[in-house]
């Protein structure tokens, strides 16, 4: 980078081009030709999404030291999203798809939360300065971030980098991870989709409950769908960043709150963002069981995922993706991982005869979010698509907790 430091220093100017970029990234991967559609089929979206920034950010053209543009996203497109995304939740719906999804789905949870921290003790054994660190270098706080994505999705992750205060320098080498390990094992399940027969006979599964999960679907098939007019567009509105404000409001007396005990002055507790993401989540959780989650049907998580996807660029300008290379010891931390995640499902699944559709679409549910959730799922069967977005939102709810779990789980196992 220019040691003049960045072409551009107007956060406006810069919002506006992040705007701008991420609007032709969107066009290319949905509204282009096949050409775009094969490249894209390569490189996934949200890893251009998080690219293309760094890149600003690596020649000099923007920078994130001296903006407030991360500012801005943290404490209102964060909440915003976290909220819109889990207002549309229906537990009732979740519910009735059976017992073994579900199963499989906290199944795919708790690997992930036990995952990391094996992990990282796995390798301290060989090679304990891949997983160790001190202060904002610390690679568990990074790590933490892979935790919110792999239960959660964007906005679980970037809660993540902004609660455990992760070097951004490094967070290339995290996003790399994610990538590359989290496709590994997309590519396998839809191997696995195209031959689900074979595995089922394997699991020794009973597949009548895939049968009884797509008569279940036709209720929500013809879930009411809202015209996005002005009076619903202003309430989605109001509600994201009526929550925001309630949000920081609370944040604003519970934070001191925490900060004036001894016992919690040092701890998360006492941390106002940490209030932030607890409140917005839980403010969509209980809204998921009022009218306002009929909102669901003018668009509300459209909204939530463009936040996040504000989230994504925003974040990608933090980055320096020179560091990509310096810590491959990572990709196997994340293999590792991944794979205590998919040994854990498959025990279970044979346990309680689970179909590998439930083992797949609990496990993309986690992993990939209500991006590659569906996709997974209508691998199997056009119909099954709405289970992978069930289920996916559901993660949005619990990734935000299972990441802390996880992430103080990791910094226990750490070494010194």
């Amino acid at each position: 980078m220019d040691s003049s430091g960045p072409m551009i220093t107007n956060d406006a100017v810069a919002f506006g081009l992040l705007a701008l970029l991420l609007g032709l990234i969107m066009h290319t991967a949905y509204n282009a030709g096949p050409k775009w559609k094969r490249f894209y089929s390569v490189v996934p979206m949200v890893l251009v999404c998080y690219l293309l920034p760094s890149l600003l950010n690596t020649f000099g053209i923007l920078s994130s030291e001296g903006s407030n543009l991360w500012t801005i996203a943290k404490n209102y497109f964060l909440p915003a999203s976290l909220v819109l995304m889990t207002l549309s939740i229906d537990l009732k719906a979740i519910l009735r798809l059976g017992d073994k999804a579900l199963a499989m789905f906290l199944t795919g949870t708790v690997g992930i939360v036990i995952g990391g921290p094996l992990a990282i003790l796995i390798v301290s054994f060989f090679s304990p300065e891949t997983v160790g660190g001190a202060g904002p270098e610390a690679i568990w706080r990074g790590l933490a971030t892979l935790a919110g994505s792999w239960i959660g999705g964007g906005a679980n992750q970037a809660a993540m980098l902004e609660l455990y205060q992760y070097n951004p320098a490094n967070y290339s080498a995290m996003v790399t991870v994610d990538i590359v390990v989290a496709n590994l094992w997309m590519a396998c399940l839809l191997y696995g989709a195209a031959n689900n027969a074979k595995i089922d006979r394997w699991l020794g599964a009973d597949t009548s409950a895939i049968e009884d999960v797509k008569k279940r679907l036709e209720e929500y098939h013809g879930r009411e769908k809202l015209e996005l007019d002005m009076p619903r567009l202003t309430a989605i509105f109001a509600i994201a960043f009526g929550t925001v404000g309630l949000c920081h409001f609370l944040g604003d007396i519970l934070s001191p709150l925490f900060k004036s005990i001894p016992a919690t002055s040092e701890s998360i507790l006492a941390s106002h963002f940490f209030w932030v993401v607890i409140i917005s989540t839980t403010t969509g959780l209980a809204l998921s069981f009022t009218r306002v989650s009929k909102l669901e049907g003018a668009g509300a998580s459209k909204f939530g995922s463009l936040f996040i996807y504000l989230l994504v660029v925003i974040i990608g300008t933090k980055m320096d993706i020179r560091k990509i290379v310096e810590q491959p010891g990572l990709i196997l931390v994340g293999i590792i991982w991944m794979s205590i995640h998919v040994g854990l499902l498959i025990t279970v699944a044979r346990l309680i005869r689970a179909p590998f559709f439930f083992l797949a679409v609990g496990s993309k549910a986690n992993v990939g979010g209500a991006a590659s959730a569906p996709i997974i799922a209508a691998a199997f069967h056009p119909s099954l698509a709405p289970v992978g977005v069930l289920l996916a939102v559901l993660g949005y709810a619990l990734g935000t907790y299972g990441a802390m779990l996880c992430a103080w789980l990791m910094q226990i196992a750490s070494p010194v």
